[in-house]
């Protein structure tokens, strides 16, 4: 048990500042106001994140001496958090609008009473689906301002299906007057993920027949149309809306607008549309969905919402949405005058765009024109290992089996410092692993195990010369007893977990779904490996919110490199992506190195203890020969019958890993000799056929 005084000069560590126990939702709050995840609350007190958890739900309380270490940190972040209205916002155009309402600074926006429109929208029980039944999604935490959900799904018939089965009458027959009726009547939306964020606007998701009925088509015609994905500014539709003095983004009316008025008083006025007929649910990132009954749907994107966010795009966009939502660049401060107004949000990566590094930035970049001194190449594993260099052994293997680490992008956000400032320059400076940025190390000398990919490329080469690498790459360097001598560096000197609050709530959206598959972490690895055989049969619709979730940590993690579209742009130009905050391809090369050099790590720890090599790589997939067709034939385990440390193991959590597909070791060795990759065939299939390598 540690002793008062170890607790408080750890939690001297966290606050500069210093009298009864707030309630368990104001303790989370001050939590979430500091930038501190639960985790890493847990580690400071030396207990159990499950504990702070039921801190924060009220199930228990902390006892001596946690619990005067505990009050001493919450009295010290109240005083530099105080609980204060935010303060209002005005949206004049321009970029996408994110939020319904604004409260106002002197009192909270109140539910509507039992006589407004709200509460007088029809609402009937959603008929029974033509579809197998299917367990109903949690209703989200209960909002009196959105009581009927996040979103609902509209039918040619003018019914609107919501979560947890509700089903309510529209009688719109135009665009305006859907909106209208989404504003006043629906009870749509849901509340902020952060206090200092913004409540997500109310979804509207159009079926075919729904979108015939309101005046669109249900295919976007003409060349024009489709190669800009939106609708042409003289179409009726679009003339509807401007007539009711309504505004479309940018973007202008495609298969994911955003309709909305300038902000009156505290109250923004904003909907989202999404066409299904006009693709909006990419059938990759949401596999079935688009085809599923109209309350099926719901239940789906339902579940989504509550678990992750309203979808406002993509998954990719969603992913980057979620990443503002829950780190809003602003929140309400008092001025010299005593008044509220927006500042700055730590550990949030402000509201400014900012550019980075020569080398961090594509070659098209504005700041990249001119630059001649190399570029960052932090990417995912793309190699196969020479077949020159296979065993007879080996070749006598009957199978190929493939591992798939379980969101390996998200697990490697975990606790991942990124930097929050502009980069500075230095040249020959001393490495410091725990300072994010760019460094230009020459590591061409060093020689490595040629039956594993090298660390420091994605293509698993030896690298050629000096070249850039981000601080974890150069970290392992150090770990595998290389030393590192940079010859120049990026670095930015504030830095924070800015990823934390997004890979604890997707991490935990992933769990939440695998558990209603019937996969869940008390299973042993024999169990986890027949749970997920069939678990996408279980419940159709579980097993899209679940793909759609690894959809959103792989895209969100992508678009902060968005790169420039179209084929009128030119090198040099700026793009529009390039103008938010969130545009930061330093912070995607970290998540990036740190996968790729957690796979490596791995790969290095099954070779050292059983011999064993890869046969190649691709992103998070790994394959290797195999005397059975399961995994339990050729991991790594203790006498004991436990997974040997540091090595693939298998399980739910992002980072573990899971079956990804068997062949026979011949398929694998042919390809091998045809420069081809069986990390990219392993599920089999004509897969091969499509592409090589």
């Amino acid at each position: 048990m540690p002793t008062e005084e170890e607790l408080f000069s750890a939690v001297d560590a966290l606050l500069t500042g210093e009298p009864e126990m707030p309630p368990p939702a104001e303790r989370a709050r001050l939590r979430e106001a500091a930038g501190v995840t639960q985790a890493r609350l847990a580690q400071v007190l030396q207990t159990t994140t499950q504990s702070v958890k039921n801190w924060e739900a009220g199930r228990s309380e902390p006892r001596p001496p946690r619990r005067q270490a505990y009050q001493r940190l919450l009295d010290g972040w109240a005083a530099q958090h105080p609980a204060a209205p935010r303060t209002p916002e005005t949206f004049t155009g321009g970029p996408a609008p994110t939020t319904r309402a604004v409260e106002s600074a002197v009192e909270p926006v109140k539910a509507p009473p039992p006589s407004t429109a709200v509460a007088e929208t029809s609402i009937r029980p959603a008929p029974t689906s033509r579809r197998p039944a299917a367990k109903k999604a949690a209703r989200p935490a209960n909002d009196p301002r959105f009581p009927h959900g996040p979103l609902a799904v509209l039918d040619g018939d003018g019914s609107a299906y919501g979560v947890d089965g509700i089903v309510l009458d529209c009688p719109a027959t135009t665009i305006p007057e859907l909106v209208e009726w989404t504003l006043q009547e629906s009870g749509l939306g849901a509340a902020a993920l952060n206090r200092h964020g913004k409540d997500s606007d109310p979804l509207i998701v159009l079926t075919a027949a729904a979108a015939m009925k309101l005046g669109l088509p249900e295919r976007l015609e003409g060349h024009e149309e489709r190669r800009a994905l939106r609708l042409a500014e003289d179409h009726p539709a679009v003339k509807q809306i401007a007539k009711a003095k309504w505004q479309l983004t940018q973007r202008g009316f495609g298969p994911w607008a955003r309709v909305y008025r300038k902000a009156q008083g505290r109250e923004r006025q904003c909907v989202q549309l999404a066409i299904l007929s006009w693709d909006a649910l990419d059938p990759r990132s949401w596999p079935g969905v688009a085809d599923m009954e109209p309350a099926d749907i719901a239940r789906v994107l339902g579940v989504y919402a509550q678990r992750v966010i309203t979808p406002r795009g993509s998954t990719a966009v969603s992913g980057l949405e979620l990443m503002t939502a829950l780190r809003p660049p602003t929140r309400a401060v008092k001025n010299d005058e005593g008044g509220w107004e927006s500042g700055y949000n730590p550990g949030s990566l402000g509201r400014e765009p900012m550019d980075p590094a020569p080398p961090e930035a594509p070659q098209e970049h504005p700041v990249a024109q001119g630059w001649t001194g190399g570029f960052l190449d932090e990417e995912a594993y793309q190699w196969v290992r020479d077949p020159q260099l296979l065993s007879d052994e080996e070749c006598l293997l009957p199978y190929a089996i493939g591992l798939d680490l379980n969101t390996a992008f998200l697990a490697a956000a975990a606790r991942l410092v990124v930097g929050l400032s502009a980069p500075d320059h230095f040249h020959a400076p001393r490495f410091n692993k725990k300072i994010p940025g760019s460094w230009l190390v020459d590591l061409s000398h060093i020689d490595l195990d040629p039956l594993l990919p090298s660390p420091f490329t994605p293509s698993g080469q030896r690298p050629i010369g000096p070249a850039w690498y981000q601080t974890h790459t150069l970290a392992y360097a150090e770990e595998l007893g290389i030393e590192v001598r940079p010859i120049e560096a990026f670095l930015r000197r504030e830095t924070g977990a800015y990823l934390d609050p997004w890979h604890d709530r997707l991490k935990t959206a992933y769990a939440d779904t695998l558990a209603d598959l019937g996969v869940t972490p008390d299973l042993d690895d024999r169990q986890f490996l027949a749970a997920m055989e069939h678990h996408k049969q279980a419940d159709p619709a579980m097993a899209a919110v679940l793909a759609a979730i690894k959809a959103t940590v792989k895209g969100g993690i992508g678009k902060l490199r968005e790169r420039p579209q179209g084929r009128h742009y030119r090198d040099g130009e700026r793009w529009p992506a390039l103008e938010r905050p969130t545009w930061r391809p330093d912070i995607r090369a970290a998540v990036i190195s740190k996968a790729r050099v957690n796979m490596h790590r791995k790969m290095a720890n099954v070779a050292k203890a059983t011999g064993q090599y890869p046969l190649g790589v691709l992103s998070d997939c790994v394959v290797y020969p195999s005397p059975g067709p399961s995994p339990l034939d050729f991991l790594p385990y203790s006498s004991s019958g436990k997974p040997l440390p540091g090595s693939f193991r298998l399980g739910t959590t992002p980072g573990l890993a899971k079956l990804e597909g068997v062949q026979e070791m011949a398929w694998a060795v042919d390809l091998m000799e045809k420069g081809l990759n069986p990390a990219r065939h392993i599920k089999g299939g004509d897969a091969v056929m499509d592409e090589g390598e």
